[in-house]
């Protein structure tokens, strides 16, 4: 993975922060390349949970542009990223994780009870929320703002009573595909009657549209009038999303 520490010490930097925080949370990585087996996987999963976390957060790795990873993929070092061996992880952490009483609460993210993120639910939810210090984002459910990134200028407005930031105001359709988006990701769903008094009936005739296929081949269902992706259908949920996004 080309990190600056190995698996010991980021065990051992787990083991002293327990001994002073009983809330902690892990971010563990899936479908990384050579690790074809899932026994590999399966025991990092078994060292997880014998720590007693909390909260556990999982990501598939993904290649991002000009990082020392894609140059040895491209090189040839280092396989390229299995979409079939990054489903299978997932497969594997979601019954594994379940089994053991965490909540698969965000696609990502699981809980053990009352241990879910304040802070990312308020985003997943559409919260307002107050960014303070530079490069801070806030949203007032409306517009979202973002304070100027460098340090000195930051400070030099707060000196003259300035701030220094910039906004942008969403659109109804900008709302709507963004909580299309989060709510989808999460336990709680898309409630179609914020669809209808937030965005209103034609926004709420378009969801249901374009739900339908998606509906009966199982990968969304409606449960209490909120609309929720299957299990079946959690690993495709970004292309589901996008079939769901509201385009002008």
């Amino acid at each position: 993975m080309n990190r600056a520490h190995n698996a010991q010490e980021a065990l051992n930097c787990l083991q002293i922060a327990k001994k002073q925080f009983t809330n902690i949370s892990i971010d563990l990585i899936y479908g990384i390349p050579g690790m074809s087996s899932n026994e590999r996987w399966k025991k990092n999963l078994e060292i997880t949970i014998a720590l007693g976390l909390p909260h556990i957060s999982s990501y598939a790795l993904t290649v991002e542009k000009n990082t020392a990873l894609e140059k040895l993929i491209k090189k040839g070092t280092i396989a390229p990223v299995n979409d079939a061996t990054a489903e299978a992880h997932y497969q594997i952490l979601t019954a594994t994780l379940e089994k053991e009483g965490y909540t698969n609460y965000e696609f990502s993210n699981f809980g053990k009870p009352n241990y879910f993120s304040q802070n990312n639910t308020a985003y997943w939810q559409g919260k307002k929320y107050i960014g303070i210090g530079p490069s801070a984002h806030s949203f007032d459910g409306i517009h979202r703002s973002w304070n100027i990134a460098n340090n000195t200028l930051y400070i030099k407005g707060i000196q003259s009573n300035k701030r220094n930031f910039e906004t942008e105001t969403l659109t109804s359709t900008d709302r709507f595909n963004e909580y299309i988006m989060t709510g989808l990701r999460t336990i709680w769903g898309i409630s179609l009657l914020k669809i209808a008094t937030d965005f209103g009936q034609h926004y709420l005739k378009h969801l249901k549209n374009q739900s339908q296929a998606h509906l009966k081949n199982g990968l969304l269902e409606i449960k209490n009038e909120h609309l929720h992706i299957t299990k079946k259908g959690k690993f495709l949920g970004d292309g589901i999303a996008s079939d769901l996004f509201f385009l002008n």
